[in-house]
């Protein structure tokens, strides 16, 4: 594991039956519970919050959970994927700035994104039912969306990292009745990224985690949990770099800054070209 500390202190600030689908040019959008397309149908199944503060798109209500695919290949050949995991303290998702801003980042890196948006408000149960269904219908239509089935990621961002970490620790069994037969492949991603991640738990930590790579600040009030759980990673002798810097906050995103946390992406791609490549 590499632990990076930022010695520079700088002020400022730094998108059920066979799945229900619907296609544009390069994208497609998957209904990840058919029940749930019926119980809605004509109606509408998320809000947008009043509430702009910081120029981000909040969802306040996800009621039929869905992902959308944003796909880099621009051949035949397969490309690994990532599922962003938008956060949003489990009560909206900040579906901008940590959702369709991240899956353009990784289309320019040629990486395939599907931007997942889980059930909101207040269900972290549902939430973790939905990125374990996701999951697995990414990789029963790996071939057909040109994904290389062993290069499947997740990304998450806040309360979307701690969904990344409950993902991990319930891949073995599913937490919902079977629907079909996505929900018979593994859900467990080959590599994730977990930026500024909300409510870590050392203790979850096993050797069943895959290669981790975390972006964090000091002075991110809720940081204190994340070194612990690096250095769980360490222990198991998990492939891991985390990085830790002294300013930046919670939220940044993508979003520029001078702050050296900004960064992040340069540094999570060329983890990634280490990770997934070979």
């Amino acid at each position: 594991m590499k632990i990076h500390l930022s010695a520079v202190v700088v002020t400022g600030l730094i998108t059920a039956a066979q799945p229900m689908l619907s296609s544009e040019p390069e994208r497609t959008t998957v209904f990840l519970w058919p029940s749930k397309v019926e119980e809605f149908k004509g109606r509408p199944t998320e809000e947008i919050s009043p509430n702009k503060k910081g120029d981000v798109t909040r969802l306040s209500k996800v009621l039929s959970p869905s992902m959308t695919l944003y796909s880099a290949s621009a051949s035949d050949q397969p490309t690994p994927a990532i599922v962003v995991c938008p956060g949003g303290g489990y009560s909206i998702l900040a579906i901008d700035k940590e959702g369709t801003e991240i899956a353009a980042w990784l289309n320019s890196i040629g990486i395939s994104a599907i931007v997942l948006k889980y059930s909101v408000p207040g269900k972290r149960d549902k939430a973790l039912q939905d990125i374990q269904r996701a999951m697995g219908i990414v990789r029963q239509n790996a071939e057909k969306w040109k994904i290389h089935p062993q290069k499947i990621g997740v990304i998450g961002f806040s309360a979307g990292g701690n969904l990344t970490d409950a993902l991990i620790n319930s891949h073995q069994k599913r937490t919902y009745e079977l629907i079909d037969e996505a929900d018979k492949l593994s859900c467990k991603p080959n590599f994730c990224m977990l930026i500024y991640p909300a409510w870590l738990n050392g203790k979850t930590v096993s050797e069943n985690n895959p290669p981790t790579f975390i972006v964090q600040t000091k002075d991110d009030p809720l940081c204190k949990p994340t070194l612990p759980y690096a250095e769980a990673l360490k222990t198991k002798k998990i492939p891991s770099e985390f990085h830790l810097f002294d300013v930046g906050g919670h939220g940044y995103g993508l979003r520029p800054s001078k702050d050296p946390v900004s960064k992040w992406p340069e540094l999570c791609e060329k983890w990634l070209k280490q990770t997934i490549v070979p």
